[in-house]
C-alpha cells in the first residue's frame, strides 16, 4: 500500500518534508505545494528553488499551478533539468481564489476546453503529467464526461477525491465514482480524501479491493505517523512527537529567522 501527503502551501515544505522523513520514515511519495510556473524563456526564482528542494532518497512531485498549456510546459522542461521524474496537475483544489480564475477545479467547468488542455500537455511535457481530480464542479453527474476525458489521456496517474467542487471537504465522498474510475482507467489510479486511521483504509480497501494506494493530504498533518501506522507500524510516541515538534521550529528559525509561529500551530 502506497501512501504520500498531497502538498499544502505553507505548511508541507522541504523542511516539513525531511523532517517529517527522518521522523517517521518516508513515505512513498512526497507532493510539493503548489509553485509559481516560470514565465516562457525564463527560469525559476530562487524563492521557488528553495520550494524544490528536495533530499536524493525522496520521491518528490512537483505541482504546478496554471491553466495556459506553454506555461506548463516551459516550467515541465526546467523541472525535467532539475532531475524530477514526474509533474502534477491539481484540477480538484476547491478554492474559491483559484476557482474563480479558472484554474484547478475551475478547469472542471468547460470539459472541452479541459481535454485540450491536457492532450496537449501529455504529448509537450518532457515529464510524465499525473492529475488529481474532483468529480465536477457542482453535480456528480458531471463526472461521466469527465471520466471519458481521464481515459482518453496518457496520463501517468489519476489522484480522485470523490467529491464536487462545492462540497468542498464535507459530507460523504462519493465512493462509487471512485470505483467506477478503478474499473475504467487504463493507468493507475490512487483515492484521495478522508482517511485519517488504518480503520479508515481498512473499509475502503474492503469496499474497493482493487485499491492499491491513496493520497494522504489532511490526515498526514493531523496524525504525521499515518503512514506508518496504514503499513502496520506503531502510533508515535510522546518522544516522536517532542522531536517532531522541535526539529521542524529549529528548521523555520534556520530558514526564516524569528517569523516562524505561522508555521508552528499547537
Amino acid at each position: 500500500m502506497l501512501a504520500h501527503p498531497y502538498g499544502r502551501n505553507g505548511i508541507t515544505g522541504h523542511v516539513f518534508r525531511e523532517v517529517h522523513a527522518s521522523c517517521f520514515g518516508k513515505l512513498d511519495r512526497y507532493c510539493l505545494p503548489f509553485i509559481a510556473p516560470a514565465h516562457l524563456g525564463k527560469p525559476f526564482t530562487e524563492k521557488t528553488l528553495k520550494a524544490l528542494r528536495k533530499l536524493d532518497d525522496l520521491l518528490v512531485i512537483p505541482q504546478l499551478l496554471t491553466k495556459n498549456a506553454d506555461g506548463f510546459v516551459w516550467p515541465a522542461g526546467l523541472l525535467a533539468e532539475l532531475g524530477y521524474s514526474e509533474v502534477n496537475l491539481n484540477v480538484g483544489c476547491p478554492s474559491g481564489t483559484v476557482v474563480a480564475k479558472g484554474k484547478e477545479a475551475g478547469l472542471l467547468r468547460d470539459a472541452e476546453e479541459l481535454e485540450r488542455f491536457l492532450q496537449d500537455i501529455c504529448t509537450r511535457s518532457p515529464l510524465p503529467v499525473s492529475v488529481k481530480t474532483r468529480l465536477g464542479l457542482t453535480d456528480v453527474s458531471e463526472y461521466e464526461r469527465l471520466l471519458d476525458i481521464f481515459c482518453r489521456c496518457p496520463l501517468k496517474e489519476l489522484i480522485v477525491h470523490p467529491r464536487v467542487r462545492t462540497e468542498l471537504y464535507k459530507g460523504t465522498p462519493h465512493f462509487a465514482c471512485y470505483g467506477e474510475t478503478l474499473e475504467e482507467m487504463p493507468f493507475p489510479v490512487a483515492y484521495s480524501g478522508d482517511i485519517f486511521s488504518p480503520a479508515d483504509l481498512g473499509a475502503l480497501v474492503q469496499g474497493y479491493p482493487a485499491t492499491t494506494h491513496v493520497l494522504l493530504g489532511c490526515g498526514i498533518l493531523a496524525n504525521p505517523v499515518l503512514g506508518r501506522m496504514l503499513k502496520g507500524g506503531p502510533a508515535a510516541t510522546a518522544d516522536e512527537i517532542r522531536k517532531f515538534h522541535e526539529r521542524p521550529l529549529e528548521g523555520y528559525v534556520e530558514k526564516m529567522g524569528g517569523n516562524t509561529l505561522f508555521r508552528i500551530k499547537v
